[in-house]
Protein backbone atom coordinates (compact mmCIF):
# COMPACT_ATOMS: atom_id res chain seq x y z
CA UNK A 1 0.00 0.00 0.00
CA UNK A 2 1.01 3.22 -1.08
CA UNK A 3 2.19 5.70 1.52
CA UNK A 4 0.10 8.53 1.30
CA UNK A 5 -2.92 5.90 0.87
CA UNK A 6 -2.21 4.61 4.77
CA UNK A 7 -2.00 8.18 5.91
CA UNK A 8 -5.34 8.96 4.60
CA UNK A 9 -6.87 5.60 5.69
CA UNK A 10 -5.53 6.62 9.24
CA UNK A 11 -6.64 9.90 9.37
CA UNK A 12 -9.85 9.18 7.88
CA UNK A 13 -10.38 6.78 10.95
CA UNK A 14 -9.45 9.34 13.50
CA UNK A 15 -11.63 11.81 12.39
CA UNK A 16 -14.33 10.08 13.72
CA UNK A 17 -12.71 9.44 17.12
CA UNK A 18 -13.29 11.90 20.46
CA UNK A 19 -10.21 14.48 20.73
CA UNK A 20 -9.10 13.72 16.88
CA UNK A 21 -6.98 16.72 16.47
CA UNK A 22 -5.00 16.08 19.58
CA UNK A 23 -4.68 12.59 18.13
CA UNK A 24 -3.67 13.43 14.76
CA UNK A 25 -0.90 15.81 16.44
CA UNK A 26 0.59 12.57 18.17
CA UNK A 27 0.09 10.53 14.83
CA UNK A 28 1.68 13.63 12.55
CA UNK A 29 4.61 13.63 15.57
CA UNK A 30 5.45 10.26 16.13
CA UNK A 31 4.79 8.22 12.49
CA UNK A 32 5.16 10.86 9.99
CA UNK A 33 6.90 13.53 12.26
CA UNK A 34 4.65 16.70 10.29
CA UNK A 35 3.75 18.98 12.99
CA UNK A 36 7.57 18.39 14.88
CA UNK A 37 9.17 22.00 14.85
CA UNK A 38 12.43 21.55 12.96
CA UNK A 39 14.26 24.17 10.96
CA UNK A 40 12.20 23.24 7.78
CA UNK A 41 9.28 24.94 9.34
CA UNK A 42 10.30 27.39 11.64
CA UNK A 43 12.03 28.68 8.10
CA UNK A 44 8.98 28.88 6.16
CA UNK A 45 6.70 30.38 8.75
CA UNK A 46 8.72 32.65 9.30
CA UNK A 47 9.15 33.54 5.37
CA UNK A 48 5.48 33.86 5.59
CA UNK A 49 5.64 36.15 8.46
CA UNK A 50 8.60 38.60 6.16
CA UNK A 51 6.23 38.73 3.30
CA UNK A 52 3.12 39.55 5.47
CA UNK A 53 5.34 42.33 7.07
CA UNK A 54 6.75 43.18 3.42
CA UNK A 55 2.99 43.61 2.10
CA UNK A 56 1.90 45.45 4.41
CA UNK A 57 4.65 48.13 4.76
CA UNK A 58 3.77 48.71 0.72
CA UNK A 59 0.82 48.38 0.55
CA UNK A 60 -0.49 49.60 4.52
CA UNK A 61 2.64 51.16 6.34
CA UNK A 62 0.61 52.79 9.94
CA UNK A 63 3.39 51.97 12.37
CA UNK A 64 0.86 50.93 15.11
CA UNK A 65 -0.79 48.01 13.46
CA UNK A 66 -3.53 45.62 14.79
CA UNK A 67 -2.94 42.08 13.10
CA UNK A 68 -5.69 38.82 12.57
CA UNK A 69 -4.48 35.31 12.06
CA UNK A 70 -6.59 32.55 10.57
CA UNK A 71 -5.29 29.34 11.10
CA UNK A 72 -3.48 29.33 14.49
CA UNK A 73 -2.40 25.74 14.44
CA UNK A 74 0.41 23.75 16.47
CA UNK A 75 3.10 26.75 17.21
CA UNK A 76 2.07 30.38 17.32
CA UNK A 77 5.15 31.07 14.90
CA UNK A 78 3.69 34.34 13.10
CA UNK A 79 1.76 35.95 15.43
CA UNK A 80 5.23 35.65 17.92
CA UNK A 81 6.98 37.32 14.78
CA UNK A 82 4.12 39.87 13.99
CA UNK A 83 4.82 41.27 17.60
CA UNK A 84 8.56 41.66 17.16
CA UNK A 85 7.62 43.28 14.32
CA UNK A 86 5.63 45.51 16.11
CA UNK A 87 2.17 45.00 15.72
CA UNK A 88 0.19 46.80 18.33
CA UNK A 89 -2.10 43.65 19.30
CA UNK A 90 -2.49 40.38 17.45
CA UNK A 91 -5.43 37.90 16.94
CA UNK A 92 -5.15 34.65 16.40
CA UNK A 93 -8.23 32.10 15.21
CA UNK A 94 -8.70 28.62 14.99
CA UNK A 95 -11.75 26.22 14.88
CA UNK A 96 -10.22 23.75 17.14
CA UNK A 97 -7.92 24.80 20.37
CA UNK A 98 -4.26 22.87 19.36
CA UNK A 99 -2.00 24.97 21.23
CA UNK A 100 0.12 24.19 24.54
CA UNK A 101 2.02 25.78 27.31
CA UNK A 102 5.01 23.44 26.01
CA UNK A 103 5.11 24.71 22.12
CA UNK A 104 4.49 28.44 23.01
CA UNK A 105 7.63 28.05 24.76
CA UNK A 106 9.22 25.80 22.10
CA UNK A 107 8.49 28.41 19.62
CA UNK A 108 9.59 31.13 21.74
CA UNK A 109 13.12 29.54 22.02
CA UNK A 110 13.02 29.00 17.96
CA UNK A 111 13.18 32.90 17.56
CA UNK A 112 15.20 33.56 20.44
CA UNK A 113 17.78 31.20 18.42
CA UNK A 114 16.74 32.94 15.49
CA UNK A 115 17.87 36.42 16.45
CA UNK A 116 21.48 35.38 16.47
CA UNK A 117 20.88 35.21 12.69
CA UNK A 118 18.90 38.20 12.20
CA UNK A 119 15.53 38.86 10.82
CA UNK A 120 14.04 40.21 7.06
CA UNK A 121 12.18 43.60 8.98
CA UNK A 122 13.09 45.24 11.60
CA UNK A 123 12.65 43.94 15.41
CA UNK A 124 12.02 45.99 18.18
CA UNK A 125 14.42 45.48 21.18
CA UNK A 126 12.77 45.50 23.72
CA UNK A 127 10.00 42.71 22.42
CA UNK A 128 13.20 40.59 21.64
CA UNK A 129 14.15 41.39 24.87
CA UNK A 130 10.78 39.96 26.78
CA UNK A 131 11.07 37.00 24.69
CA UNK A 132 14.22 35.92 26.57
CA UNK A 133 12.17 36.74 30.21
CA UNK A 134 8.94 34.42 28.91
CA UNK A 135 11.40 31.58 27.70
CA UNK A 136 12.06 31.16 31.13
CA UNK A 137 8.50 31.00 32.70
CA UNK A 138 6.45 28.38 34.09
CA UNK A 139 3.58 27.79 34.85
CA UNK A 140 1.47 29.74 32.40
CA UNK A 141 -0.99 28.13 30.15
CA UNK A 142 -0.42 28.64 26.17
CA UNK A 143 -2.88 31.70 26.01
CA UNK A 144 -1.18 33.23 29.25
CA UNK A 145 2.19 33.39 28.02
CA UNK A 146 0.61 34.68 24.54
CA UNK A 147 -1.14 37.37 26.36
CA UNK A 148 2.15 38.78 27.09
CA UNK A 149 3.20 39.33 23.59
CA UNK A 150 -0.15 41.33 22.83
CA UNK A 151 -1.08 38.09 21.46
CA UNK A 152 -5.14 36.84 21.69
CA UNK A 153 -5.71 33.09 21.00
CA UNK A 154 -9.15 32.84 20.01
CA UNK A 155 -11.41 29.48 19.08
CA UNK A 156 -14.25 29.58 17.07
CA UNK A 157 -15.53 30.05 13.86
CA UNK A 158 -13.79 32.73 11.43
CA UNK A 159 -16.78 33.45 9.84
CA UNK A 160 -18.37 35.28 12.82
CA UNK A 161 -16.00 36.91 14.72
CA UNK A 162 -15.94 39.13 17.86
CA UNK A 163 -13.86 42.49 17.04
CA UNK A 164 -15.65 45.68 15.69
CA UNK A 165 -15.70 46.64 12.26
CA UNK A 166 -12.85 48.35 10.87
CA UNK A 167 -10.30 47.12 13.87
CA UNK A 168 -7.41 45.07 11.83
CA UNK A 169 -5.06 46.43 9.71
CA UNK A 170 -3.35 43.27 8.75
CA UNK A 171 -5.39 39.90 8.01
CA UNK A 172 -2.74 37.14 7.18
CA UNK A 173 -3.43 33.11 6.65
CA UNK A 174 -0.49 30.55 6.56
CA UNK A 175 -0.82 27.37 4.85
CA UNK A 176 -4.90 27.50 6.03
CA UNK A 177 -7.47 28.22 2.83
CA UNK A 178 -6.08 25.34 0.76
CA UNK A 179 -7.97 23.41 3.81
CA UNK A 180 -11.41 25.54 3.77
CA UNK A 181 -13.94 24.77 1.49
CA UNK A 182 -15.01 27.38 -0.81
CA UNK A 183 -19.12 27.45 0.61
CA UNK A 184 -17.51 28.57 4.12
CA UNK A 185 -14.48 30.31 2.83
CA UNK A 186 -16.89 32.99 0.92
CA UNK A 187 -18.21 34.01 4.15
CA UNK A 188 -14.75 34.05 5.79
CA UNK A 189 -13.41 36.82 3.53
CA UNK A 190 -16.76 38.70 3.57
CA UNK A 191 -15.34 39.00 7.92
CA UNK A 192 -12.48 39.69 6.92
CA UNK A 193 -13.90 42.73 4.58
CA UNK A 194 -16.13 43.74 7.90
CA UNK A 195 -13.28 43.66 10.32
CA UNK A 196 -10.58 45.43 7.91
CA UNK A 197 -9.90 49.06 8.33
CA UNK A 198 -10.13 51.15 5.41
CA UNK A 199 -6.74 50.98 3.56
CA UNK A 200 -6.10 47.64 5.50
CA UNK A 201 -4.25 44.56 3.68
CA UNK A 202 -4.50 40.84 3.40
CA UNK A 203 -1.47 38.73 2.39
CA UNK A 204 -2.15 35.02 2.60
CA UNK A 205 0.11 32.16 2.16
CA UNK A 206 -1.41 29.25 0.62
CA UNK A 207 0.13 25.89 0.10
CA UNK A 208 -2.81 24.33 -3.16
CA UNK A 209 -0.35 21.33 -4.06
CA UNK A 210 -1.57 17.52 -2.67
CA UNK A 211 -0.73 17.67 1.12
CA UNK A 212 -0.21 13.91 0.85
CA UNK A 213 2.80 14.53 -1.85
CA UNK A 214 5.07 15.80 1.33
CA UNK A 215 5.11 12.67 3.02
CA UNK A 216 5.04 10.46 -0.43
CA UNK A 217 7.48 11.41 -3.10
CA UNK A 218 6.27 8.48 -4.98
CA UNK A 219 3.14 10.93 -6.36
CA UNK A 220 2.91 14.40 -7.51
CA UNK A 221 2.37 17.34 -5.96
CA UNK A 222 -1.09 16.91 -8.48
CA UNK A 223 -1.82 13.72 -7.36
CA UNK A 224 -5.72 14.66 -5.89
CA UNK A 225 -6.62 16.31 -9.22
CA UNK A 226 -7.28 12.79 -10.90
CA UNK A 227 -10.01 12.14 -8.89
CA UNK A 228 -13.39 12.94 -8.92
CA UNK A 229 -15.36 14.89 -6.04
CA UNK A 230 -17.56 11.83 -5.09
CA UNK A 231 -13.94 9.77 -4.78
CA UNK A 232 -11.87 12.59 -3.23
CA UNK A 233 -14.89 12.56 -0.12
CA UNK A 234 -13.85 8.82 0.72
CA UNK A 235 -10.22 10.62 0.72
CA UNK A 236 -10.65 13.49 2.55
CA UNK A 237 -10.76 13.60 5.83
CA UNK A 238 -12.45 16.44 8.36
CA UNK A 239 -9.19 16.93 10.62
CA UNK A 240 -7.03 17.79 7.89
CA UNK A 241 -9.43 18.68 4.76
CA UNK A 242 -8.00 19.63 1.52
CA UNK A 243 -10.20 21.93 -1.09
CA UNK A 244 -8.07 21.35 -3.83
Amino acid sequence: MAVWILKAVVQKSISFLPFNHQLNFFFQKYITRGVVLGDALFEDKLTHCERHMAAYTKYGGAKDFTALEIGTGWYPIVPIGLFLAGAEKIYTIDISSLLSEDRVLLTINRFIKQAEKGFAFTVDKGRLELLKKLSGLKGFSATGLLEQMNITAIVGDARKIDLPDGSIGLVNSNNTFEHIYPEILIDILKEFKRIAKRGGVMSHAIDMSDHFAHLDKSITLYNFLQYSDKKWNLIDNSIQPQNR
